[in-house]
């Protein structure tokens, strides 16, 4: 790809963004603000994502040797700036999210550096329901179609794709269907069929008794009984990506948990412990408000609406060098 090439999909990606942030703002009644890239260890801040991923971490002289951690996500912080900014209900907060993931296995749409828009809304008590975890879904989905309109407007070689509306499933109506599958395999074979599906409830036991995909216990509430046989106030947003030809994930999201749901979920994960650490003693104290938020990838919603096949296409990271090769070989140009 010659130097002009390369600028030109700097470019993209740029109206790309500037375009989807513009749209997503505006449908959730979102501030953008500064975030952090790192925070202390054993405030209870960072995303523990599914427990086991090794966050990257530093001693800070001037804090006589505290250590502090390169951010997974800002799942937890968001709620405390929440706070802090005093934002009041049906308002929230976006912010261009930075973090480093080397636990990550390298693959067309993971890399060690994830780079996601990561937002947090505040709301009532009374709206802890599946019908307004929707209502924002939808909100986010037709952002996410308003983007793809103007990237096609601006690059007539990109045909829209996406289905005029997002259809709502749960992990365990997948799992009844298709319960000779894997849970990518269930995922890819109804976003096929589909084209966007928010897929809820992930993160809590199945009938089968296992997870459909793992969650932190502590932000998002998955454990919350919506019907008889549903648990789950959350999920992820799916999309068909037209050159992979799969399942693509480019949100992960929900409503958070309240006192209740983190005292059970801790519970259930064996983690009581945390109840002890400053994010989750102010939650429990009920210093901190109600809200909804999730991540959404900047690199992959980039991916989706540029038709790129490999994230390295979009973002800059640090690749094997057997993989530059392989993808030299192929015509696909890392950034």
């Amino acid at each position: 790809m010659s130097v002009q090439q390369l600028l030109q999909t700097e470019e993209s990606i740029g109206f790309v963004k500037e375009t989807f942030v513009r749209e997503l703002t505006s449908r959730l009644h979102l501030s953008k603000v500064s975030a952090p890239i790192v925070v202390l260890d054993g405030t209870g801040l960072n995303d523990d994502l599914n427990g086991v991923e090794r966050p990257v971490g530093f001693p800070i002289k001037a804090l006589a040797e505290r250590r502090a951690v390169v951010v997974h996500s800002l799942a937890k912080w968001k709620r405390v700036r929440l706070h802090e900014l005093g934002i009041a209900a049906g308002r929230g907060l976006l912010t261009d999210m930075r973090a480093l993931r080397p636990d990550e296995e390298y693959s067309p749409i993971h890399s060690i550096y994830v780079d996601q828009w990561d937002w947090e809304k505040r709301m009532e008590a009374a709206q802890r329901t599946p019908e307004f975890l929707q209502a924002a879904v939808a909100d986010i989905y037709e952002a996410l179609k308003a983007t793809e309109a103007q990237v096609a407007a601006e690059y007539p070689e990109i045909t829209p794709v996406l289905p005029g509306r997002i259809t709502f499933l749960h992990a365990e109506d997948l799992l009844r269907q298709y319960p000779g599958l894997t849970p990518k395999q269930r995922e890819h074979e109804a976003v096929k069929q589909y084209g966007a599906v928010f897929l809820m409830g992930i993160g809590g036991e199945l009938s089968h008794g296992e997870p459909h995909d793992g969650r932190a216990p502590d932000y998002d509430d998955w454990s919350t009984e919506t019907a008889a046989g549903y648990r789950g106030l959350n999920g992820d947003i799916l999309l068909w990506h037209p050159v992979l030809q799969t399942s693509f994930e480019v949100s992960s999201m929900g409503i958070r948990v309240d006192k209740q749901a983190l005292v059970r979920q801790l519970a259930l994960r064996g983690c009581q412990d945390r109840q002890e650490l400053a994010f989750h003693a102010r939650l429990l104290n009920d210093e901190l408000p109600q809200s909804i938020g999730g991540g959404i990838g900047q690199s992959r919603v980039c991916m989706f609406m540029l038709r790129k096949g490999h994230i390295g296409e979009v973002q800059v990271s640090i690749w094997p060098e057997e993989v530059r090769e392989q993808l030299a070989g192929a015509g696909v140009a890392l950034l």
